[in-house]
């Protein structure tokens, strides 16, 4: 019989010197707190594994800890709570894991801002109980070879933490917390490794870094809008960039305002939803997104999208016009959605109705009357508010027509797509204001779809115009103050305090 040798279990664990708890009344002091102690330990992980590859010690494990602010309220004295973030809802002791303090540098320090001014009170920084996952440690572009890792005898699980899906959910965003006994309160809506498994991701689907996206997103679900939108930014940035700094590609490709070239990427193909960014300080620019077809990829990318904290994400596409009295090039502005894509039903049930926004409703419908020259009946004839249905069966056409066509009618659908109920779901999950304007297309129920060359005269004819609506519509909303655009609407009964 042949005898196997074990190895022996790991009962020695490596761990940088801890670091003793502090408390700051200064939002900046705080941020560089956790960046101590954020940069001390991922370098710690990332050193480790780098000794292990040259040989090191097998036999032991090594850990790290992802930084933690805590906060301590004892009153149930209200605060000003038209601000819909900001504020603890009741008394108790709250915290959260922290990651990428550099990246997040601004959205915490006026996290920190607003709790230390509406409750008075001091935030604790210290090291959490949750490791930093090895994956998590390496820095962005970073490249491991596969025969250093190959030249470790042990298996990287038993010596590093890696990522835990256990711990990596959704349920303080979806309301479906359950809170431990002696658990502290939950601050913010993700964890440190739920928003690092985003960031990881971000490069994968979109070809450009999480550190480039902007706070006010724009999605589409065709390629038009993309070359339109790099050709204006491209413009923009010849003239000297219209106050915006720069222009990022995939594959990271920047071009500065001013630049009258810009840069040819490497990449060999473009990623499966490409991101385009259209920068301003802090963050205030537009990023763009192709997120194809369907309500899997319009999830996918919110999914991890929303953890930047965006300020807002508007859908900007194409849609079959329902009625009659539609015609191809007219605006859809949904006030309300139906959906039938399915993709959300475990997180967000159907019974749960999506609000309208006013902020992102009226800055759509002003754009479109400011970049059209219209008003009053004119506007009103290219036009129309209502509900906009979204569907998972792209063929939706081929079935027996007596199901869907009647439930539309019921519903009072002016518009069919496959992704905008699905980002405006999101949003309202993630707490992130919302809004779908959408172009006509074809009305498949009336029997009249694009002639050959026709399709390719109109995106010519009505894409320009769409996105330079949803562009105005964007910087109408970064010019109005934060805690008007963040609205208490998509607050539920006991919320985090960080936006």
């Amino acid at each position: 019989m042949e005898n196997r040798i074990y190895p022996q279990a790991i009962e020695t664990i490596i761990t940088p010197e801890p670091v003793k708890p502090q408390s700051f009344d200064d939002p900046a002091a705080i941020v560089a707190a956790l960046r101590r102690i954020y940069e001390r330990n991922t370098r710690f992980l990332r050193d480790s594994f780098a000794a292990l590859a040259s040989g090191g010690d097998t036999d032991k494990r090594y850990r790290a800890f992802y930084p933690e602010v805590g906060v301590t309220t004892t009153s149930f004295t209200q605060v000003d709570s038209r601000q819909a973030y900001g504020h603890m809802p009741l008394p108790g002791h709250f915290s959260t894991t922290i990651t990428r303090p550099d990246l997040f540098e601004t959205y915490l320090t006026e996290q920190f801002r607003l709790i230390m001014r509406n409750h008075g009170v001091q935030i604790t920084v210290q090291e959490s109980t949750t490791p930093i996952p090895l994956h998590f440690a390496f820095l962005e572009g970073t490249y491991v070879d596969g025969a250093a890792a190959e030249r470790i005898r042990r298996p990287i699980r038993d010596l590093f933490d890696v990522p835990d899906l256990d711990g990596i959910d959704d349920h303080i965003a979806n309301g479906t917390f359950d809170l431990g006994l002696g658990e502290m309160r939950p601050l913010a809506p993700f964890t440190a490794q739920r928003i690092d498994y985003s960031l990881h991701r971000l490069p994968h689907y979109t070809a450009t870094s999480p550190e480039h996206f902007q706070n006010f997103v724009l999605f589409t679900n065709y390629q038009f809008y993309m070359d339109e939108f790099v050709a204006l930014a491209r413009r923009l940035m010849a003239e000297g960039g219209g106050g915006y700094t720069e222009f990022v590609e995939p594959g990271n490709v920047v071009t500065l305002a001013g630049d009258q070239t810009s840069p040819q990427s490497n990449l060999v193909r473009l990623p499966q939803m490409p991101a385009y960014h259209l920068k301003k300080p802090g963050h205030a620019g537009i990023t763009m997104v192709n997120i194809g077809v369907g309500p899997s990829n319009a999830k996918t990318i919110t999914d991890h999208i929303a953890v930047l904290r965006p300020h807002a994400w508007v859908m900007l596409g194409h849609c079959a016009g329902l009625r009659n009295t539609q015609a191809l090039g007219d605006y859809v502005l949904a006030h309300a959605y139906v959906r039938e894509d399915h993709v959300l039903d475990d997180d967000l049930p159907v019974w749960i109705p999506l609000p309208a926004l006013a902020e992102i409703q009226v800055a759509l419908q002003e754009a479109v009357a400011e970049v059209t020259g219209l008003s009053g009946y004119d506007l009103k004839r290219i036009m129309r508010t209502g509900t906009v249905a979204t569907i998972d069966n792209r063929n939706w056409e081929l079935r027996d027509q007596r199901g869907p066509v009647q439930r539309l009618s019921q519903s009072r659908a002016i518009a069919l797509d496959m992704e905008s109920a699905t980002i405006a779901a999101n949003g309202f999950r993630f707490r992130v204001p919302y809004g779908t304007l959408l172009c006509v297309s074809d009305k498949p129920l009336h029997g009249e779809l694009k002639l050959p060359g026709m399709a390719s005269e109109f995106y010519k004819r009505q894409v320009a115009q769409h996105l330079t609506i949803g562009i105005r519509a964007m910087e109408k909303l970064a010019e109005m103050p934060m805690e008007r655009l963040h609205s208490r609407k998509l607050r539920s009964f006991t919320e985090t305090a960080f936006q």
